[in-house]
């Protein structure tokens, strides 16, 4: 591999990790729309790389989230009962999204659908509207369903589900430092079935390069998660000395910055 890629997914793992302990995001978010660039760089073949960028980026974060999370849960910022409300519907979902949904998607249309989701969940999250005050998190059936919903979305954009989780948990009422780190927990399950369900669809796939198992580029995969582990608790730490105010805008003008690029990338792939 070419030494300044191999910087630049070292650069991107350490930016990632220490996101991902701050936010409670995976780092997805910020992987996807950079390995894109890089994976282009690299020559791989264009109909592969957003597939490749989002399959790697959700393998990752097997490890940033437990890295992550072990960070959080020393500060008591973990429910582990929201973990494990959530946990079954986010399998399912992840499961049919990466093997089911995730090879049929042309580049164009995940592009389209990771800015359009990205720029919502960055939206209201800069609204910062206050939920009622009596609104709790919903019953065992709207749980189950909840989870489906993140575990589906997340498998389709390559993301640890922090971007959907945090915003949800905070609609019920759940703190935001809580919320954070409960999402951080929730990037393993999320990145687990949608890692298996990537590898299991593209196995057969001809054509692919030597370096990728299933859609999973693994060269970028080693890199970038040796990389975040180190900085995931130091973003983690980072998190609860901020404020909340400011760490909803951090999370907010980050979303939209990447869904803007995402949306140059589906415009490119449809017309350019």
């Amino acid at each position: 591999m070419d030494p300044l890629f191999i910087l630049a997914l070292a650069i991107l793992g350490c930016v990632t990790g220490f996101a991902a302990g701050l936010l409670g995001i995976g780092g997805g978010m910020l992987l996807v729309p950079f390995l894109t660039l890089l994976l282009t760089w690299q020559g791989l073949p264009l109909e592969l790389i957003v597939h490749a960028a989002i399959a790697t980026s959700m393998a990752s974060i097997l490890f940033t989230s437990v890295s992550s999370v072990r960070a959080h849960n020393k500060k008591g910022a973990v429910r582990w009962d929201l973990v494990a409300a959530l946990t079954p519907g986010i399998v399912v979902g992840g499961l049919i999204a990466g093997g089911a949904i995730f090879s049929f998607l042309k580049t164009g249309w995940l592009a389209l659908f990771f800015a359009v989701f990205v720029g919502y969940s960055a939206y209201q999250m800069l609204r910062d509207k206050k939920p009622k005050a009596s609104r709790q998190m919903p019953g065992k059936v709207g749980t189950v369903g909840a989870g489906g919903t993140i575990g589906f979305v997340s498998g389709l954009v390559g993301a640890g589900g922090g971007f959907i989780s945090v915003p949800f948990m905070l609609w019920c009422n759940v703190p935001l430092h809580q919320a954070v780190g409960t999402s951080a927990a929730l990037g393993f399950p999320i990145a687990l079935a949608n890692t298996i369900g990537y590898v299991w669809s593209g196995w057969h796939k001809e054509g692919l390069p030597f370096e990728m198992v299933g859609y999973i580029y693994w060269p970028a995969l080693i890199i970038l998660a040796a990389c975040s582990v180190v900085l995931a608790p130091v973003g983690a730490r980072a998190a609860h000395n901020l404020p909340v105010k400011t760490l909803k805008r951090i999370f907010a003008y980050l979303l939209f910055g990447l869904s803007a690029y995402m949306a140059y990338k589906a415009y490119y792939s449809f017309f350019g």
